[in-house]
């Protein structure tokens, strides 16, 4: 397998909340994004995308599944987003990942691949196993599953760990905060200043931004942001987010559009910028040439008559 490689992801997005006081947990806005977008974001690329929970409004479609009984925990909720499932590769994610990314679930899945592993877990900064950031096989999967209904019975309240210690599990480490999870109002008020700091917002409100329109679309930021400086410097402020606007409108029209209509639009605009600074530096230039050097002298230059 490959980061291309199909897989199905099941978003686990049910649990009471009650540290958040019976809150929607997943329903919560972190950087303008329900906390479970966020997560969505993230699996953009999976083949079926399953959400075990109460149904809600969701930025991209996803299937629907519920755990029975209602609220029978992790494991009874992984059993009812399998059965809808058809890859090999099954990822698990809980509901309440403000800061995972793609990268970390292309690495969750390509690991799986690569390796004998039945299944591939994130560990946390402390080095503790995060079964609910983590890539399965289908079949080992199922099979522990099924194993586990016959033991007890039910799979309702059962924990997560009596399903991965039977698992050959591989692990890996990556960005520590990939498996921060929101359980408490102080969680959510840690996520909500950390997007805010100055090397995340940037990033995040452009990710944001994105989501809400619909666009999947990777653009070099940097292309427009010395866009929108060269036109506020050598035209005028406004000139900045109108032309970051028209380049956006003129990649769009372009046939093909994408991220390379996006800089060809951008590269003409920069240009047109430069070469209009350039002309007003010039006229600026030949204007204080004309201008004499002396207030006291006259129009022409000449000597004042007496």
């Amino acid at each position: 397998m490959t980061a291309t490689t199909a897989y199905d992801a099941i978003v686990l997005a049910g649990g009471a909340a009650r540290r958040l006081g019976g809150a929607d947990k997943p329903a919560v806005s972190v950087g303008g994004r329900p906390l479970l977008d966020r997560v969505l974001a993230a699996c953009r690329d999976a083949g079926r995308t399953v959400v075990v929970g109460g149904r809600r409004p969701t930025a991209r479609p996803v299937l629907w599944a519920r755990e029975e009984p209602s609220g029978g925990g992790p494991v009874a909720a992984l059993d009812a987003g399998v059965r809808h499932t058809g890859a090999e590769a099954v990822l698990v994610l809980s509901a309440d990942l403000p800061f995972l990314g793609k990268g970390t679930v292309r690495q969750l899945v390509d690991t799986l691949a690569a390796r004998t592993s039945e299944a591939v877990v994130l560990t946390d900064a402390d080095g503790h196993d995060q079964p609910l950031v983590a890539a399965y096989r289908a079949e080992p999967l199922r099979r522990e599953l099924a194993l586990l209904a016959t033991e007890y019975g039910s799979l309702s309240g059962l924990p997560l760990r009596l399903l991965t210690r039977e698992l050959d599990l591989a692990r890996i480490e990556t960005d520590p905060l990939a498996s921060f999870d929101c359980d408490t109002w102080e969680d959510i008020s840690t996520a909500r200043a950390r997007i805010r700091e100055h090397g995340n917002v940037l990033d995040e409100w452009i990710t944001a931004v994105k989501d809400e329109l619909g666009i999947e679309l990777d653009v070099d930021t940097h292309v427009l942001l010395d866009l929108a400086r060269d036109a506020a410097h050598g035209v005028a402020r406004p000139a900045a987010p109108l032309t970051t606007f028209l380049v956006g409108y003129a990649a769009a029209k372009a046939e093909g559009g994408g991220a390379d209509a996006v800089a060809e639009a951008a590269r003409k605009a920069a240009a047109l910028a430069v070469r209009w600074a350039d002309e007003s530096g010039e006229a600026k230039g030949a204007a204080e040439q004309a201008r004499p050097a002396d207030p006291a002298q006259g129009a022409s230059g000449g000597d004042v008559a007496g």
